[in-house]
């Protein structure tokens, strides 16, 4: 048996540097809401395999449907010889999706590819070529989904140029000191000082940022953004990649504002781990490319689209959105009852949507100073006692929560028991 340590040094030797890793924790088995590394130790997941494993690891239904399609094929490319789980997939989704509909689906296979495919499917379908993204929103690694992200180090650092056309504005963020209307107001800056409004296809937003730190957007923000949007004949495209498949306690974050997208992009949860991800958007904006200017060779392949029509069985049947939403609760009680607590001054802000939940570290209350290295210090202390818990936020102080919705109560219990204990001895180092 290896150890991690031996594990370490091999993936050192083998694997760039500029693949980081949370942990140095090597998983070898799975099940649920628990983790075991190559050692044999049991760790409580909080993770989720960043927010991919809302229906938890292996879950059965899962497994038999994934072994299910291996028995029939695994591959033939959607575009050379189609198959039925791919159109079911999609007639599920266009259901679900807050689009306005009628709607139409295409599937890929990572969060960035279905981003890139809502920018080109917007453009194709204005004609236009700008496209507005938010400060600290996280869109994907390839070079276009860089362009829009908001945040420079580690993600854009050393890879411009980028893309032109791409436009930041401030995301609302009131810890932070940026007002919502702050934040119209610079669309507003933008349309007279930079790009006319005529020449932006669209304008994408995460409703809850995920690798910016769980900030939420407003709610009567985005549905500012929705009218403005219509005004000036932008599309809306909702980045539901890390928040959407039930993590907010909706089945997409963006039904807590009322509003309506253009076009939807979804990833992560959306297959229980099996790489898949989607572009849900209205008929008329959908057909605007011509046939051959979107597919791929692994899009929607038919092994993980079998586990996202599983994913979607378990979602009904365990009805996890509900679930979510009362998981959120619990956490949430927990962490505001730390909060509060004189020993946990350094707990600047516990915020979120359902279980899509973040605590931020600061020096102090007073100037929200963000405490980077011990938000650090406190993931290393927890990973040491058996708890996995990401670190984020753009100023790298932001501990989320994404334990997977079909956790026993128990074991969040304990996992917050951890994390409480942990912090405690992160003060004290």
């Amino acid at each position: 048996m290896s150890t991690n340590q031996e594990l370490q040094t091999r993936r050192q030797a083998a694997v760039p540097r500029g693949v980081s890793s949370a942990t140095a924790i090597f998983a070898a088995k799975a099940e649920n809401a628990e983790l075991w590394d190559a050692e044999g130790k049991r760790y409580i997941d909080f993770a989720g395999g960043i927010g991919v494993l809302n229906s938890g690891h292996r879950h059965p239904k899962v497994l038999a449907a994934i072994k299910r399609q291996l028995e029939c094929f695994t591959h033939s490319a959607f575009q050379v010889a189609p198959y039925e789980v791919y159109v079911a997939l999609a007639e599920k989704l266009n259901q679900l999706a807050p689009c306005r509909g009628p709607n139409k689906t295409i599937f890929l296979t990572t969060g960035a590819e279905a981003i890139e495919n809502a920018v080109k499917i917007a453009r194709a379908a204005t004609k236009r070529p700008a496209v507005i993204a938010f400060t600290g929103g996280f869109h994907g690694r390839t070079i276009m989904t860089l362009a829009l992200t908001g945040k420079v180090d580690p993600y854009k650092k050393g890879f411009g140029p980028f893309p032109g056309e791409v436009y930041h504005v401030p995301y609302p963020n009131r810890i932070h000191s940026v007002e919502p209307e702050q934040a119209l107001q610079s669309i507003e800056a933008l349309f007279k000082a930079d790009i006319e409004p005529t020449q932006v296809a669209a304008m994408v937003i995460e409703p809850v940022q995920g690798e910016g730190g769980f900030y939420v957007a407003p709610f009567e923000f985005l549905r500012e953004l929705r009218r403005i949007c219509d005004q000036h004949g932008i599309l809306f495209i909702a980045d539901e990649i890390q928040c959407g498949f039930g993590r907010t306690g909706r089945m997409f974050a963006l039904e807590y504002s009322g509003v309506q997208a253009d076009l939807v992009a979804m990833a992560k949860s959306l297959a229980a781990g099996l790489p898949l991800s989607a572009v849900v958007g209205r008929t008329t904006v959908m057909d605007a490319v011509d046939p051959g200017g979107l597919g791929g060779t692994y899009g929607g392949n038919p092994i993980a689209c079998a586990a996202a029509l599983a994913v979607l069985e378990v979602f009904a049947e365990e009805k996890l959105v509900e679930r979510s939403a009362k998981i959120g609760e619990r956490i949430t009680r927990h962490l505001n009852k730390l909060a509060v607590n004189n020993r946990f001054s350094c707990i600047g802000d516990v915020r979120g949507l359902g279980a899509m939940v973040a605590i931020e570290l600061v020096e102090d209350r007073a100037s929200n100073k963000p405490a980077a290295a011990l938000t650090k210090r406190w993931a290393e202390i927890c990973a040491k006692n058996g708890l996995i818990l990401l670190t984020r936020g753009v100023y790298g102080n932001v501990a989320r929560i994404l334990v997977p919705l079909t956790a026993s109560e128990s074991l969040i219990d304990e996992g917050l028991g951890i994390l409480e204990q942990s912090l405690e001895e992160a003060l004290a180092a």
